[in-house]
């Protein structure tokens, strides 16, 4: 099984720089995307093959989230149960016979951390959320997870130390997830594997690599035999941040 999982900052942005070529190139079995940044109907995009999932956020061109499977699932949730986490079109939870596949675009803590309480309290139930369904069955997890666990997952950490996505608060709720039974599959696979997603617009960043890793494939550890690889698909353009996929058995 492919799975891709793409933060398109922007899906009608992203429709006029060959998104449709590479949607129908990679093939995906499931094919997740963060931060559409639309509503319903403002986009014309309908995939043969594919049922798909939309979850936007109720203020307009922020956030939302989306999903093609190829696969109908057994049944798709919106949201985490929590209205107040539940406005911004950040998660999409779909069911299978085998596992759930969980898309989700974290909360930015913002410059300053001016977001961080909520980031935490964000953390904190979206854990909840997991855990609860991973006592139901395996899970799997992809999106942008706004956060560089490690200091290998960015290029420059020790100016970044405070900073959103990489401060000790944000850093230290990915650890608490890890330990509560999954696997951050890129590093699971590639521990001294330098590779990132995401990268600024500003000061040529991209074209240095001067870059963070913030886009993840994480699954329920007793999905961890089953995963063939997990790639960080950094050639492909389009977005301030790339694709990653995972494959599985």
């Amino acid at each position: 099984m492919k799975l891709i999982s793409w933060n398109v900052n922007g899906f009608r942005a992203v429709l006029g720089k060959g998104f449709e070529d590479f949607f129908k190139a990679c093939d995906a079995d499931i094919f997740c995307l963060q931060e559409t940044k639309m509503q319903p109907g403002q986009a014309d995009f309908s995939p043969e093959g594919y049922h798909q999932y939309w979850y936007s956020a109720e203020k307009k061109g922020y956030s939302g989230t989306a999903v093609f499977s190829k696969q109908e699932p057994l049944s798709v949730s919106f949201g985490i149960g929590i209205p107040e986490h539940d406005t911004e079109g950040r998660v999409i939870t779909l069911e299978f016979e085998e596992f759930y596949l969980v898309t989700v675009y974290t909360p930015n803590a913002q410059r300053e951390l001016a977001r961080l309480d909520y980031r935490m309290a964000w953390e904190d139930a979206f854990r909840g959320y997991l855990t609860a369904l991973d006592e139901k069955k395996p899970v799997v997890v992809c999106g942008d997870l706004n956060v560089a666990h490690e200091e290998i997952d960015l290029k420059n950490p020790k100016s970044n130390r405070h900073s959103a996505g990489f401060s000790d608060e944000e850093r230290g709720k990915f650890s608490e997830l890890l330990s509560c039974g999954f696997t951050d599959t890129f590093r699971w696979l590639y521990p001294d594997k330098v590779q990132y997603s995401w990268w600024s617009y500003m000061m040529k960043a991209r074209e240095k690599n001067v870059g963070w890793r913030i886009d993840y494939f994480v699954v329920s550890d007793r999905l961890r035999e089953r995963v063939k690889d997990s790639e960080i698909l950094d050639q492909v353009m389009g977005s301030d941040h790339c694709p990653v996929m995972l494959i599985t058995e």
